[in-house]
């Protein structure tokens, strides 16, 4: 099997994953509902549509991805053809997070796989069902050698790292995705970190507030908030606090009803340790709606809270559950001290009617991406580039730019022998004014 060279193999291979992932497109729905009761609904959304939309625009653009680019040659080596040829960077590692189990994990390997990749897969063991299937759909379409599946703990992603890769892509905290730096850096291996960060959620003045409440609580508590591009925290203009809390708990129960523990539609926080963290976060005395709790469930309610102080526990690092604080600004001052006292964001919003304002905060601060007038939905466009800067991630991907970030761009200069000008030669002397005014002129 040539998964270097051969185009047809690689299609093809694609093809029997995406038949396999709409074969068993429900029993990943069960199984995501079994690891942390995710709703059919979410689990088609943000999960296997996904996968099946990356994987029907990958088989269709694959060959013409693939394709040696011609671009326009320099003068300097006239006369020449210059190309771009892309191929695998040889041996990937993808380990993928808990929070969008199967979605996060089959994304970046479809490209892996289309750019003619061997993959090793490290799905996440918090997950145990969903990884349990996902190991199943991929030994029923690859050969071993091509793709695999290693299943485990924190001690198996360890021993993975201790590896020499070509490439490692990797998705989940900051404080994990340094370790895969480090680990890399042993071999100087390439590596894409898709990681997270305190998403601020900007309102001012002029902002549609019923509205931008409902688009709100969606992103927020869409997966129980357990998403790295979920809001972390609001900034919401001073005088406009009060009509925003009403809109956000008017929207909160028309999404989950008075009881959000017996709706069908609610996520349950992933693990004891997790929910233990969360618990930890809330502050009963600045809860303003919500705050509800059940250990044997795992169910935290979607929970508001008043929070003024930015040393406050909940306010030190990135939340990824459903607790929501609500901080207020008077003056862009405001937000840029508020805002510039957290590492680079993954994702930042803007509510506002004003579009001079909302162009400021998009222009002012450094992200990796977000929305005017909404909340997470840039995720889902693949002509747009996702990941982070800085603390937030390095690298992006989706769509095209997923098979470009797994290949290798090799330059290739194919150089004619029917003329050979003499100027690049030594000896030097009486050249050095003439390459200057070319050199100048192109």
């Amino acid at each position: 099997m040539d998964y270097k060279n051969d185009i047809k193999f690689r299609k093809e291979t694609l093809k029997k994953l995406l038949f396999s992932v709409q074969q068993n497109e429900d029993l990943i729905i069960k199984a995501l509902y079994d690891d942390f009761k995710k709703p059919a609904f979410e689990a088609v959304l943000t999960e296997t549509s996904y996968v099946i939309s990356e994987l029907k625009d990958t088989i269709k653009n694959i060959r013409s991805w693939s394709k040696v680019q011609q671009v326009t040659p320099t003068l300097v080596n006239f006369p020449s053809s210059d190309y771009i040829y892309k191929e695998p960077y040889g041996k990937v590692l993808i380990i993928a997070p808990w929070n969008y189990p199967f979605q996060l994990a089959l994304t970046p390997l479809v490209s892996a796989v289309a750019a003619g990749n061997q993959v090793v897969l490290k799905p996440s063991e918090l997950t145990p069902n969903t990884s349990k299937i996902i190991a199943k759909i991929i030994q029923e379409t690859f050969h071993i050698n091509h793709v695999e599946v290693v299943q485990g703990g924190v001690e198996v992603s360890e021993e993975l790292l201790k590896k020499r890769w070509d490439y490692i892509f990797f998705t989940g905290s900051v404080a994990v995705g340094k370790i895969v730096a480090k680990a890399a850096a042993e071999h100087l291996t390439p590596t894409t970190l898709e990681l997270g960060g305190k998403n601020p959620c900007i309102i001012d003045e002029t902002a549609n507030l019923k509205l931008a409440a409902k688009r709100i609580v969606w992103g927020k508590f869409i997966n129980a908030g357990q998403t790295c591009i979920a809001p972390d925290y609001i900034l919401v203009q001073k005088e406009m606090k009060h009509h925003l809390i009403g809109f956000l708990k008017e929207e909160i129960t028309k999404a989950y009803g008075i009881s959000p523990e017996k709706s069908p539609d609610y996520t349950r926080i992933i693990n004891t340790k997790n929910w233990l963290r969360l618990i930890e976060l809330i502050d009963e005395n600045k809860v303003i709606f919500g705050g509800q709790s059940d250990a044997n469930d795992l169910y935290i309610a979607p929970t508001l809270i008043n929070e003024e102080h930015l040393d406050s526990l909940i306010m030190k690092d990135e939340i990824f559950g459903p607790l929501l604080p609500i901080l207020t600004y008077k003056t862009e001052a405001d937000l840029e001290s508020i805002i510039k006292k957290y590492e680079k964001p993954l994702s930042l919003y803007v509510f506002s009617d004003s579009r001079e304002f909302a162009e400021k905060m998009i222009a002012k601060f450094s992200f990796g991406g977000g929305c005017i007038n909404d909340t997470i939905i840039h995720f889902s466009n693949k002509r747009l580039p996702f990941g982070g800067v800085g603390h937030s991630g390095v690298g992006a991907y989706h769509g095209k730019l997923s098979f470009e970030l797994f290949s290798h761009h090799k330059a290739i200069v194919k150089k004619g022998n029917w003329l050979d000008l003499p100027l690049r030669y030594a000896p030097y002397k009486d050249k050095l004014a003439f390459i200057k005014k070319i050199l100048d002129w192109i």
